[in-house]
């Protein structure tokens, strides 16, 4: 902490306090033990129930579950390919001094972010509703429109890995004669590791949770969680609702923790 008398430390603390609770551990409380109940006409829930977990964890909630997790899966492992491919040629673009270039990779791939995400899910189905490569009413459209979104995150923190990088390893061997690929395989991407596990986790926990593009998109056999809590909480089934939310937080925490675990080992060689 940059608070170094006792004073300081306990006000930061107690800021701190007053700033997490009401804002991020409250509502995540609220939605932990309306999962749980049964009924909440006054300040406090009545009954305990893990009914709606039963019903949450089986089925067509299941089925999502599975369903949020390929697409998360497909549009991470796309948009980090993309997206690094992305960031090494604007690196190279702007080495050689062709800053323009640069200038418009950066615009290209925050663009998806730069505007609502359910006008690119409108974008997308415009785009392949049509010959030549129609992908409307099929899966392949959702884990698209995902990867759209989340590429841009994928971009800027590889771009931002690579400006980190010390030139010094690249230049050692290639005065060994190593060849440009051979550099890139063997001495840029493992230096890179660290920050691509970072943002391949970074996009999966935002595909997770992408709701409005999917909305526009999703046919009815590729129904993503977060689309299953919408249909929930608006039939007024706030509790399932609840323990589908509960369920989708614990299966991205879960795979955050494993993709956390490779980063610190990337980190540690």
């Amino acid at each position: 902490m940059l608070v170094h008398s006792r004073k300081g430390k306990w006000a930061v603390w107690v800021l701190f306090a007053v700033l997490f609770l009401p804002l991020f551990a409250l509502p995540l409380l609220v939605i932990l033990t309306a999962s749980f109940s049964e009924h909440w006409s006054g300040a406090f829930p009545s009954g305990l129930t893990g009914e709606h977990y039963a019903s949450a964890t089986r089925g067509e909630s299941l089925r999502a579950l599975t369903t949020s997790l390929v697409t998360a899966l497909g549009a991470s492992l796309l948009a980090l390919t993309v997206g690094s491919w992305a960031a090494l040629a604007a690196a190279s673009l702007k080495k050689g001094g062709r800053k323009g270039g640069k200038r418009v990779l950066d615009a290209l791939f925050v663009l998806p972010v730069a505007v609502p995400s359910v006008v690119v899910g409108l974008a997308v189905l415009v785009a392949f509703s049509k010959p030549p490569m129609i992908l409307n009413g099929t899966r392949w459209i959702v884990i698209l429109a995902h990867a759209l979104l989340v590429t841009a995150f994928a971009y800027q923190s590889v771009t931002a890995a690579i400006a980190r990088l010390d030139p010094a390893y690249e230049q050692a061997a290639a005065s060994l004669g190593a060849r440009p690929s051979y550099v890139l395989w063997k001495v840029k991407l493992p230096l890179l590791l660290p920050s691509l596990n970072a943002a391949a986790g970074l996009c999966f926990a935002l595909s997770m949770g992408e709701l409005s593009a999917t909305m526009m998109l999703y046919p009815p056999d590729w129904t993503p969680l977060p689309v299953r809590i919408f249909a929930a909480t608006d039939r007024g089934s706030t509790f399932t609702g609840a323990a589908l939310a509960v369920v989708l937080m614990a299966a991205t925490l879960l795979v955050l923790l494993a993709v956390s675990r490779v980063r610190t080992r990337a980190s540690y060689r």
